[in-house]
């Protein structure tokens, strides 16, 4: 599709990203460089326009005799004949072949420092000697877009590297903060004026500066800012040559300055170039698995895992939305699925969300770093996930330390009755509290019950979009109910591990109380109830004129482990019916859709039918569908399900491609699920579903689940897999593991090389070395 050179529907993405510095590529060009905040410090222009996917840095290649330009991407100004492209794990490669040149840029970032480098190598084919001039062209941003923060930038050039400089003051976060802009080449020319090498009326794909002969060299601030560097090229017939740039920024002039003269080193640029494959394969490799199912391999195996740690740790972006925040339940949800491979990840963002919870016990709903500004909302999730990720890493680990990790709480007067939330920069409490305490008043805070004895909704649970059933302060949710409920079990096992018995058996009752509250006033028939408004009123009811089921409320009745297993079974089949629909490959988040019915539920409305979360396909409700039907024992449902939203399946062809038109190697956060959209995928990237797939198709499908630090193998396979490979990593050992179920049934026997065992728990702490292991 690409080498043909004909143009994707959506742009194509890479986000190649370090825990501090990143860049987000599409097919059409170099896109833009962030560091440290990809939303609040932006070197060089975000645009999220699918249609024009204009790049804020270019490449731009001219011939110094036929005096044609190009650029050795798609966009801005394209070449003679197709580009291909390809994106990998941790690069992005653009190849053309045109003006007589072979062509081919790579670009990769450092994976620990703030350095994105871009390799051009170019061979002459024409039997005459060549003459060219390579111009770097980047558009200073420094903040969170040009036109707030352009007249702010200063410019500088420093002879001695030489190297293009700027910083910005606008925001005191980054004052200080100095980027970059270098080359290996001799320099030929420079301009720190967007406007002298863009002109004034030129077209972006022919700048004016590329109509003259050479740069002015201008370098003042209070201009339009921009760095374009050019160097120039000479080519023998049949020669290749390499030439380089690098992009970054350091905290300091001094340190840019430092960095700037490591980085346009070849050496160092071929060294960082080895390092990032063998930094990727390290966070990729902890589990690889081989099943009947070739597409599930090569999404559990590479570019989930890639997804959840470039897009959602590293660079919190993506082309469709650039945050740069901490979501305060968002990340602590993408850690999860690294508690087998870097618990010490896990562990420390626990601890880094606790420090933005209130004393009263809720938390700021995401957060900018460095400063740390967020918002206070009255979101009525947010909290509870600190609980739950918790005893998660606990039960996961055994490691009951971090129970007593001592973590200062946020101090703030709480929102008045006219506030639905509040940005600011907010006080940490000169005392400290160990994190059993924050999880505990997460528990307390969520206290308050309404008329139906369900807690209260707020401003939106985890469907933010349904911000105004309970704005008045009685509306209620089922679904934080379920989840109550699980926490409360999760906190009970936490006192119990203290020896806290009385409190366990305190929260172990609540569990069930509201258990019986759900099932007396939740249950409509067929299916749970999704939530009751101010007035009382149900949402997701056979009553309901929309939003009629929804399918969390189900599959939370089953994963929260507190639901009547009968009903539970009726409601798991009850969503199945209606909301999954194989022939469209969709899994649906409720239907039917909210379109200007007198019910209110919020902003969710505010999506065209079908859209996000009114009525489309919402991904990481859909891997829970799926986990639900794979703990209770219905394996072929679960693969099913993950098949259906399995982004490989949906571009087999190229009329899918276009009918989907976003990436087929990440996981989209939503597909649209009504006519004329239906089957388009919405953002990529940057979403919680990345994470949720990966263990719901390791975890939940495949059974590799970590108990007190050993290895379980408890999977819920469909009945066409007779087994499946896998190969688990630690730092002390890897495990070889063959799982053989021929019959589908029948009882388990397992071995640890050759030596029986008994049922499948493999030490993994206590054993170090390579380790073969077979279950039938």
């Amino acid at each position: 599709h690409l080498e043909r050179g004909r143009p994707t529907p959506a742009p194509w993405c890479n986000v190649l990203a370090n825990p501090s510095f990143g860049t987000l590529l599409s097919e059409s060009g170099l896109g833009c460089t962030w560091s440290v905040n990809a939303g609040e410090h932006r070197l060089t222009p975000w645009r999220n326009d699918p249609v024009g996917d204009e790049p804020g840095e270019a490449l731009f290649l001219r011939d110094e005799e036929t005096a044609a330009v190009w650029s050795t991407t798609p966009q801005p100004a394209p070449g003679e004949g197709p580009y291909q492209v390809r994106h990998g794990i941790g690069y992005s490669v653009w190849r053309h072949n045109g003006h007589g040149l072979v062509q081919e840029m790579r670009v990769y970032v450092s994976p620990d420092e703030p350095v994105k480098y871009v390799r051009l190598r170019l061979r002459n084919v024409w039997g005459r000697r060549r003459r060219l001039t390579a111009t770097y062209y980047a558009e200073w941003v420094l903040g969170t877009t040009r036109e707030e923060c352009q007249a702010h930038v200063v410019p500088s050039f420093d002879a001695e590297i030489p190297a293009l400089l700027a910083r910005c003051g606008w925001n005191p976060d980054f004052a200080g903060r100095t980027a970059f802009l270098v080359s290996d080449g001799e320099i030929h020319g420079f301009t720190c004026d967007r406007r002298e090498f863009l002109g004034r009326e030129s077209p972006r794909e022919r700048p004016a500066a590329l109509d003259r002969w050479g740069l002015a060299g201008t370098v003042e601030p209070g201009r339009d800012p921009c760095a374009a560097l050019q160097v120039h090229l000479e080519l023998d017939p049949g020669q290749e040559v390499e030439v380089l740039f690098a992009l970054g920024e350091g905290e300091t002039r001094r340190s840019a300055l430092e960095l700037a003269r490591l980085a346009r080193q070849p050496v160092v640029a071929e060294r960082t170039w080895k390092r990032v494959g063998e930094f990727w394969e390290g966070m990729l490799s902890s589990v690889q698995v081989r099943t009947p199912e070739p597409s599930f391999d090569l999404l559990i195996n590479r570019w989930l895992p890639y997804q959840l740690i470039s897009g959602r740790l590293f660079g919190r972006t993506g082309f469709y939305q650039s945050s740069g925040a901490y979501g305060f339940r968002d990340q602590l949800q993408d850690a999860l699925a690294l508690v087998s491979s870097r618990p010490d990840v896990t562990r420390t963002h626990i601890l880094e969300a606790a420090r933005h919870q209130f004393e009263e016990g809720d938390v700021l709903h995401w957060w900018h770093p460095p400063g740390d500004r967020g918002v206070r909302t009255r979101c009525s999730d947010d909290l509870l996930w600190l609980v739950y990720c918790t005893a998660h890493y606990v039960r996961a680990t055994g490691d009951e330390s971090i129970l007593s990790e001592q973590v200062p709480f946020l101090v703030a007067d709480p929102l008045t009755d006219e506030e639905s939330d509040r940005f600011g920069l907010f006080e940490a409490s000169a005392e400290t509290h160990e994190l059993f305490e924050h999880c505990r008043r997460a528990l307390q805070r969520s206290a308050p019950r309404g008329a139906h004895g369900l807690p209260l909704i707020g401003d939106g649970d985890w469907n933010d979009g349904m911000n105004a059933l309970g704005r008045e302060g009685r509306g209620e949710s089922v679904w934080v109910a379920w989840f109550l409920c699980a926490n409360y079990e999760a906190f009970a096992e936490l006192c119990r591990r203290r020896s806290l018995e009385a409190e366990s058996q305190r929260w172990r009752e609540a569990s069930r109380e509201l258990a019986q509250a759900i099932e007396r006033e939740a249950w409509d028939g067929e299916w749970y109830r999704r939530a009751y408004d101010d007035e009382g009123r149900p949402i997701g009811s056979k009553e309901s004129v929309e939003c009629r089921i929804d399918s969390i409320v189900q599959s939370w009745s089953v994963l929260s482990g507190a639901g009547n297993p009968e009903r539970a079974a009726i409601a798991l089949d009850s969503a199945l019916e209606r909301l999954v629909r194989e022939d469209e490959r969709l899994v649906l988040l409720l239907e039917p859709p909210f379109d200007g019915g007198l019910q209110n539920p919020g902003y969710i409305r505010g999506y065209p039918p079908g859209v996000r979360e009114n009525g489309g396909q919402y991904t990481h409700a859909a891997a829970w569908l799926a986990w639900a039907f794979a703990e209770r024992g219905d394996g072929e449902t679960a693969e099913r399900i993950f098949r259906l939203i399995n982004p490989l399946l949906r571009t087999r062809s190229e009329q899918d491609c276009r009918r989907y038109r976003v990436e087929p190697y990440v996981i989209p956060a939503d597909v649209y699920g009504a006519e004329p959209h239906s089957g388009r995928g919405g953002w990529t990237w940057y979403t919680g579903a990345a994470a949720w797939t990966w263990r719901l198709g390791v975890e939940a499908i495949l059974g590799l689940r970590l108990v007190g630090g050993d290895l379980e193998i408890d999977p819920s396979l469909p009945p066409g897999w007779e087994g499946f490979e896998a190969t688990v990593r630690t730092l002390r050992g890897e495990f070889r593991i063959r799982y053989e179920s021929p019959d589908g049934a029948g009882a388990v026997t397992a071995e640890l090389d050759g030596v029986p065992i008994e049922g499948c728990r493999i030490p993994l702490a206590s054993i170090h070395g390579e380790h073969e292991v077979s279950v039938r």
